[in-house]
């Protein structure tokens, strides 16, 4: 059986711009209140009233009067579906300030109807947003019913339609013209119409209104098409309050951590860069960029490299809320785990790398790689980013990985032997590498020599200059 929950935000236009309740705040619309936070209820501010009227109630305290940004509002959704589209793949935004979700289908999954809006509802109150939440077999019923005050009760689903007949049709604002023409005639409640002929409720109220009707009761499908997940993640968090340090950002670095994962593993995405905003007080924004040298969704990772950042962050001025940013969003890949025993799964190497970049810096730490060159001082490749460097591994003989920067001369004694710290003796070679024959040609005959301390070096015999120099060590 379809089963909906509508989660309807009610002071959305507010909150989409501020939480901030120690100071009146009234959003405006045509030069009239639209919403106002609680602080600003308090006073005695309603909706309808001109602005004039705000600040007489205010008297001597000053109040923020806020024009409705629309588009402002849709970001907010849009955030909202991100973190939805983990409690149900089948959902969509419907009218200016709500969502619909199936949740009948993913019951088992969050083991019960209890539990997830259990889930539902920790999510949205750590998110600081006021909801308004209704129950029903069709998403307009669960709409209608986000107004009840028994919208949400799990116990007595199956009196839905009896909770909705208790609703006023003035809640069906589109149709203006169809519900007057009902109230002149004594039909207030829903419960007055429901029953009515269909015949004659369309010659008085027109055929979208019955259409209405159909899908509220379901007998009529009521098809939406489904959310898509964006290309990219965004989502933001605001304390509603001025923060001084990074240790009380890092409630909402988790929790904005858990969307993001949540929805990269619903979408079956990794991504190996995350950004975060920082925006203060005075609307300014610092930007922090946390890099990992391997593609995963694993939140408690991302954790750990954001605070290692965060701890070396000084803050200037006051926090007033915190963005999360994820652009690189790449197919996942299964981790290489043993089945078995994960629980004696060593630490992987890039964890550490991305640990120590972190804490020390992007530039602190440098990968070496090899690329398919002849020459062994064109071979070895460094970089800071690890992206950058090549992973083709050389073959042939058994060469070191450790280069001098440059071939040192090797002098002789005792009638043409070798020295470096005392006597070499060759115990391998030759190779001969001969290459750049088109501009200053080169032709090498590399050696392995073991030293009076049973140490190992690489050196070669130039050909042309015949000359003898130390070109690497062996560990």
């Amino acid at each position: 059986m379809s089963l909906w929950l509508c989660l309807r935000f009610p002071q959305l236009p507010v909150q989409c711009q501020t939480l901030d309740e120690t100071q009146p705040v009234v959003v405006l619309e045509q030069q009239r209140v639209l919403r106002a936070n609680d602080c600003a209820s308090s006073l005695g501010v309603r909706a309808g009233m001109t602005t004039a009227s705000v600040r007489a109630l205010a008297q001597d305290l000053p109040v923020q009067l806020l024009p409705r940004n629309r588009a402002l509002e849709q970001d907010c959704l849009q955030q909202l579906c991100c973190w939805a589209y983990s409690v149900s793949p089948r959902l969509y935004t419907w009218r200016d300030d709500c969502l619909q979700l199936e949740i009948g289908s993913c019951l088992t999954l969050h083991r019960g109807l209890n539990n997830l809006l259990q889930e539902v509802q920790r999510a949205l109150q750590a998110r600081g947003y006021q909801v308004e939440a209704g129950l029903a077999p069709t998403p307009k019923a669960a709409w209608l019913l986000s107004f009840h005050e028994e919208g949400c009760d799990t116990r007595h689903t199956e009196a839905w339609q009896e909770r909705i007949g208790n609703l006023p049709l003035g809640l069906l604002d589109e149709f203006p013209k169809a519900v007057a023409a009902l109230e002149r005639a004594g039909l207030r409640r829903f419960a007055d119409v429901l029953d009515l002929p269909e015949a004659a409720l369309t010659r008085r109220c027109g055929q979208p209104f019955v259409h209405y009707l159909r899908q509220v009761t379901g007998r009529e499908n009521d098809l939406e098409p489904d959310y898509q997940p964006p290309q990219q993640f965004s989502d933001q968090y605001w304390f509603g309050y001025e923060v001084k340090n990074t240790a009380e950002l890092l409630p909402a670095v988790e929790q904005l951590l858990h969307a993001l994962c949540g929805f990269l593993r619903q979408t079956q995405l990794q991504s190996g860069c995350i950004d975060w905003r920082l925006v203060a007080v005075d609307r300014q924004s610092r930007s922090l960029q946390v890099r990992s040298s391997s593609r995963h969704s694993d939140w408690s990772t991302w954790y750990q490299l954001t605070r290692l950042q965060l701890d070396t962050l000084t803050l200037r001025t006051g926090i007033e809320g915190l963005v999360l940013e994820c652009h690189e969003l790449l197919a996942g890949h299964s981790a290489d785990i043993d089945l078995f025993s994960p629980r004696n799964q060593r630490e992987p190497l890039h964890a550490l790398l991305d640990r120590l970049r972190s804490r020390l810096g992007l530039q602190a730490i440098c990968a070496i790689g090899c690329r398919d060159e002849h020459l062994p001082e064109r071979a070895l490749h460094v970089s800071t980013d690890p992206g950058e460097v090549p992973t083709t591994a050389p073959t042939g003989a058994h060469r070191p990985f450790w280069l001098l920067p440059e071939p040192q001369p090797l002098p002789r004694r005792n009638g043409g032997e070798l020295y470096w710290g005392g006597r070499l003796q060759l115990v391998g070679g030759p190779e001969r590498i001969e290459d750049l024959w088109w501009q200053q040609p080169v032709s090498r005959d590399y050696y392995i020599a073991r030293g009076r301390g049973g140490q190992y070096y690489w050196l070669f015999h130039d050909r042309r200059q015949r000359c003898w120099y130390l070109h690497g060590l062996f560990a």
